[in-house]
């Protein structure tokens, strides 16, 4: 086997580092690195590995996945072979691994030990080809010394052309029915050449992924680094110190970061014994809406650029702002990239005025390859022009600056009017006691539906009913107050740290509001 001439692929893209900068690191996590060389040796009998055991182009593996150097070698091997992958979060139940990995159509399993204790005994029938155990050895499945002993000479690209599946992201891997959002090798280069523009990443750069690698932001970040040259920093947990320390020590020069781990990191970063982040040339915040607080307090603190985007995993990133360029539109999540347009929709799909509020739909080179399987889902989720209905909501200014005002599901409508949860929330997070909040839809026999809102106090400090309603009669119309108020320790959240609004019904069950 030889190496291909095709190079512009995600196997391609790296091999040709591989021979470029061999003995530069390319990988670092939690104490373990490898350079180019040792990385792409390993990526080699990882691949070897799977197609010596019946893994062919076009198969998905399934793998509850962890964050790791041999993660990152999968999806680099994967990606050589033509084979695709189903990651999943590895701390959901065993019935909820079940059904993504069947609306994937997993044919392999890549697990721990741990995993296949929860499987034994089940019907997991359709995973009928290989089986590899990731920590020990254990019957019925091979170990990475199986791995390892595999050839280094790196496998055949000529059948690989760009257009094979390489991830499904499951878009509610927790809950409900799984869409499996599939992204080719050509939409992760896509997006990983977009980012590179945007951004102006380098070769020299040291980028961070510290949310988990079954999420897209996570594979985009390790992978973006090993196309280009540059440095994947991969953490395998996240505390505001252990990524602060990483940056420090690590010389991380650039990051996508979620927002609610950008609120953990604000208190620490004024702390005189906070680690050093003199070294990051830009920090982008995603995944969702930073509070205003905390924007404002990170763009005084923050000596290198700082932007917020907006995107969705269909469509990768749609929207950023760099807010040192453009400090009077800091509520704003910024302008189109070069590589998208957006319409604000009313319901019947045409367009919005200037400043209403209506869905956000994409059009974009960024989008992604369908929900797998199923053509028919995939269709309904665009309008007849081809642009992409996210399911949330916004605004466009008369500059073309996009504002993020929530998700269409989660408009609260009481007495036929609609609130938008985000005004509430604005409103009572103007309160010093509150470190944060969340507006919801509670059932109501008079009005439908009235709003209720879940608040978290900050630490040692408390609040009634009565001063929540109080500041909400002053800052917000009459249909918009809260009936009800319920004071909880934490919001529920997804481990992107997300805030889950379907689970607040569940949370304040048997409450008094």
């Amino acid at each position: 086997m030889g190496i291909a001439s095709k190079l512009d692929t995600v196997a391609g893209r790296f091999y040709k580092n591989v021979n470029r900068v061999p003995d530069k690191e390319a990988i670092w996590c939690d104490g373990e690195k490898m350079t180019y060389r040792q990385l792409g040796d390993f990526v080699s009998r990882y691949a070897n590995y799977l197609v010596s055991h019946g893994v062919k182009r076009g198969d998905i593996i399934g793998i509850p996945m962890n964050n790791s150097i041999e993660s990152v070698a999968l999806i680099m091997a994967a990606a050589s072979i033509g084979a695709g992958l189903a990651p999943i979060n590895p701390t959901i139940s065993v019935d909820q691994v079940d059904t993504a990995f069947r609306s994937g159509k997993a044919k392999h399993l890549i697990a721990r030990s741990a995993f296949y204790r929860q499987i034994a005994g089940r019907s997991m029938e359709y995973l009928n080809g290989l089986k590899l155990c990731l920590d020990k050895k254990i019957d019925g499945a091979d170990s990475m010394e199986d791995v390892k002993s595999q050839s280094t000479v790196r496998p055949s690209l000529e059948e690989i052309d760009g257009s094979e599946t390489l991830i499904l992201t499951m878009t509610s891997g927790s809950t409900g029915d799984p869409k499996p959002i599939e992204l080719t090798q050509n939409n992760k280069l896509k997006r990983a050449d977009a980012h590179v523009r945007l951004y102006s990443i380098t070769e020299n750069d040291r980028i961070l992924a510290a949310t988990p690698l079954y999420h897209s932001l996570a594979e985009r970040l390790v992978i973006l680094p090993l196309l280009i040259g540059a440095t994947s920093i991969l953490l395998p947990r996240f505390t505001p110190q252990i990524w602060m320390n990483c940056v420090e020590q690590q010389k991380v020069t650039f990051t996508i970061v979620v927002s609610a781990q950008l609120s953990q990191m604000v208190q620490l970063m004024s702390s005189p014994f906070a680690p050093d982040l003199s070294t990051m040339r830009s920090i982008v915040s995603s995944s969702a809406l930073l509070e205003s607080h905390v924007r404002a307090e990170l763009i005084d603190k923050l000596r290198c650029d700082f932007n917020e985007m907006y995107g969705t995993s269909e469509c990768s990133t749609i929207t950023s702002i760099n807010f040192h360029e453009a400090a009077h539109k800091t509520n704003s999540v910024g302008k189109p990239l070069p590589e998208a347009k957006i319409r604000i929709l009313k319901d019947n799909d045409t367009e919005t005025e200037i400043g209403e509020i209506g869905e956000i739909a994409c059009k974009t080179e960024l989008i992604f390859n369908g929900y797998y399987g199923m053509p028919e889902m995939t269709e309904k989720t665009f309008t007849k022009e081809g642009y992409f209905k996210t399911g949330d909501l916004g605004r466009v200014d008369e500059d073309g600056y996009l504002y993020f005002c929530g998700r269409k599901k989660e408009i609260i409508i009481t007495g036929g009017i609609n609130v938008y949860p985000k005004d509430v929330e604005s409103a009572v997070l103007t309160l010093p006691e509150v470190k944060e909040c969340a507006a919801f839809p509670y059932l109501d026999e008079r009005l439908g539906e009235i709003v209720a809102l879940a608040v978290v106090c900050k630490d040692g400090q408390q609040l009634t009913k009565r001063a929540v309603q109080f500041c909400c009669a002053k800052k917000l119309a009459d249909f918009q107050q809260p009936h009800k108020v319920f004071f909880l320790k934490e919001l529920p959240k997804n481990a992107m740290g997300k805030l889950t609004k379907n689970k607040l019904p569940e949370a304040v069950a048997g409450m008094q509001g």
